[in-house]
């Protein structure tokens, strides 16, 4: 598919500053868009819960109102490097960190959004420790556009596969808060059952430090958890690292079936993040800035207890204990371990477990579904933007075709 200049196809525009006053910013009129709105909004968040600003407010800033439909990503700063493309779909203000296309009559909107997600433009950023776009390299960033018809055709076939997506994405979402509140409802405030410090119900270890040395003694390379693998309530595990130990750190540190992983640290609103280890990988150990908790089975089911860490209840704690400096929050061992333990029953504990077992065998499939979307519409969208997909085949009704067509006219 032959390259042409975006400014063919649509006109380059700069947001305006935001306004530095509180009382410019009202819950009527039309939403202001900053830089950190797009993280949500393409994550099917809505322009509703942005700040709005009135008609008069607006005059008095002299902002522009962008119609809907224009398209906008970051230009400056480090958000221009995420590639965070979002189609208006009201009339917005625009913070001057981004940019704004407004497509022509030879643009399908939806089409020039897709095209600039799949094409990034964090490719044009000259210096990495300066993100910045000029709107002359935007004008002058080479896409491929085909005629009207066939965007329409491709923003059809794409939006339909995002739409997919955005449902199943929905869908696991609704299984977590289905786990919240049936805990909820099972063991509500827990005012009614003893609670315990952790480290009476439990044993609590710090992980292997990386760097240290070791002079003559027999190592071994083994895998070993990293903060970055351990997320709330599940753990990514797509890059594993490995580390040289000693058998006796091993033996020391090596994760067991049960055990619950907990970071020291990050931002507040993460504090408490951790998981339970279900031997996802054979010999494998954690480093110094994860806790690793071994229950006391007898008092204690883990399930139980990584759910209750997790929850507000146990985020209102480490956020009260924890030490906060510049938006950074940690907690120590010593902390961790007079965590207050709420203790129902162990067979309602394990009543509980076996509830978020059968909803994470839902929550499985569901979740390798997505992955299959993910990969369907990556496929659809190179083969698309090369030319390669027969776009007869897709059904487009006339009538719309006609009022697109009617619309970007206009």
């Amino acid at each position: 598919m032959n390259l042409s200049r975006l400014i063919e196809y649509a006109s380059v525009s700069i947001g305006q500053g935001a306004p530095q006053k509180s009382d410019d910013f009202s819950k009527e009129g039309n939403p202001f868009i900053r830089a950190g709105s797009l993280e949500s909004l393409t994550n099917n968040g809505t322009l509703d819960s942005l700040e709005f600003i009135s008609d008069e407010s607006a005059k008095r800033n002299k902002l522009k109102l962008y119609p809907a439909d224009s398209v906008v990503f970051a230009k400056s700063g480090m958000s221009a490097t995420k590639d965070r493309v979002y189609k208006l779909t009201r009339s917005c203000y625009v913070v001057s960190h981004l940019a704004v296309l407004l497509p022509n009559e030879k643009t399908h909107p939806d089409y020039l959004r897709l095209v600039l997600q799949r094409s990034k433009p964090s490719t044009l950023i000259k210096d990495p420790a300066y993100p910045s776009i000029s709107q002359g390299d935007i004008e002058n960033f080479k896409l491929p556009f085909p005629p009207l018809d066939d965007q329409i055709r491709i923003a059809t076939v794409l939006t339909r596969a995002e739409r997919l997506i955005a449902k199943r994405k929905e869908g696991i979402k609704a299984l977590d808060e289905l786990l919240k509140s049936i805990f909820l409802e099972m063991f509500g405030s827990g005012e009614k059952w003893e609670t315990e410090k952790l480290s009476g119900v439990s044993e609590i270890v710090s992980g292997v430090t990386k760097g240290k040395k070791y002079a003559d003694k027999e190592l071994f390379e083994i895998p070993y958890m990293r903060v970055a693998n351990v997320q709330d309530g599940h753990l990514i595990l797509d890059e594993i690292k490995t580390i040289a130990v000693t058998k006796e750190e091993i033996d020391r540190y090596l994760l067991k079936a049960g055990d619950i992983l907990l970071t020291e640290g990050g931002d507040p609103d993460k504090l408490g993040r951790g998981t339970v280890w279900n031997n996802e990988i054979s010999k494998c150990i954690h480093q110094n800035h994860i806790f690793r908790v071994r229950v006391n089975a007898e008092r204690i089911n883990p399930i139980y207890l990584s759910t209750l860490i997790g929850s507000f209840y146990g985020k209102k704690y480490f956020l009260r204990a924890a030490k906060q400096t510049t938006g950074i929050a940690s907690i120590n061992s010593t902390q961790l371990k007079k965590f207050p333990v709420i203790i129902p029953p162990l067979p309602l504990q394990n009543k509980f477990a076996d509830i978020v077992e059968k909803v994470e065998s839902i929550k499985a499939k569901q979740t390798q579904s997505l992955a299959e979307l993910e990969n369907l519409y990556a496929s659809l969208s190179q083969r698309a933007f090369k030319g390669e997909l027969d776009l007869d085949r897709v059904l487009v009704e006339t009538q719309d075709i006609a009022s697109l067509r009617s619309r970007l006219a206009t």
